[in-house]
C-alpha cells in the first residue's frame, strides 16, 4: 500500500470519532486501531506485525510554572456561512454520487424541495448503490459533499431547511 495512502488514512482515524479502520486492498489488508489520550495509532501490516506510523504523542508539562500548550485544534468542517436548517448525514462509508448513473440529471440540486422519504443522492458502498433519502421536507440549502467523493459515517451531506 502507497505511503502517503497510510498517512491519510492514519490522519484520517485521528482527526474522526472512529477507533478503528481496517482496510483491505487486494491481498494487502491494514488494519488501524486509534488508542486513548497519548497512545499512538498502531497500524497492522499484512503479516500482522505492527508498524511504526506516523504518530502524535501527548507532551506532558516540565513544570507548573512554564504553561502547557494547547494541541492544534482540528480544523472545522466547511459550513456554509448565515445558513441554518437540518443536515443530512451520511449513514455509512462509501462514495457519494448525486445522481443514478453517470452522465444522468442530479437527485437534487440547491433550491430544491425535497419531501420526506424523496432520493437525494447515492452512496456507494462494496459495490451496492445506497439510495440516500430526505428525513424532513424542505428546500435544499446546501450541497456539501463533492460527486464522486468518498464519505464517512456522520458526515454532513445536504443541509434542508
Amino acid at each position: 500500500m502507497d505511503l502517503r495512502k497510510l498517512k491519510k488514512l492514519i490522519d484520517l482515524v485521528e482527526l474522526s470519532g472512529i477507533a478503528e479502520l481496517e482496510v483491505t486492498e487486494g491481498e494487502e489488508k491494514v488494519k488501524i486501531v486509534k488508542g486513548g489520550v497519548g497512545k499512538e495509532v498502531v497500524v497492522l501490516s499484512p503479516s500482522s506485525v505492527p508498524v511504526s506510523p506516523p504518530s502524535v504523542h501527548a507532551v506532558p508539562a516540565t513544570s507548573a510554572a512554564v504553561p502547557a500548550v494547547p494541541p492544534p485544534a482540528a480544523a472545522p468542517a466547511p459550513a456554509p456561512t448565515a445558513l441554518e436548517g437540518h443536515i443530512v448525514k451520511s449513514p455509512m462509508v462509501g462514495t457519494f454520487y448525486r445522481a443514478g448513473a453517470p452522465g444522468a440529471k442530479p437527485f437534487v440540486e440547491v433550491g430544491d424541495t425535497v419531501k420526506a422519504g424523496q432520493t437525494i443522492c447515492v452512496i456507494e458502498a462494496m459495490k451496492l448503490m445506497n439510495e440516500i433519502e430526505a428525513d424532513k421536507e424542505g428546500v435544499v440549502k446546501a450541497i456539501m459533499v463533492e460527486n464522486g467523493q468518498p464519505v464517512e459515517y456522520g458526515e454532513p451531506l445536504m443541509m434542508i431547511a
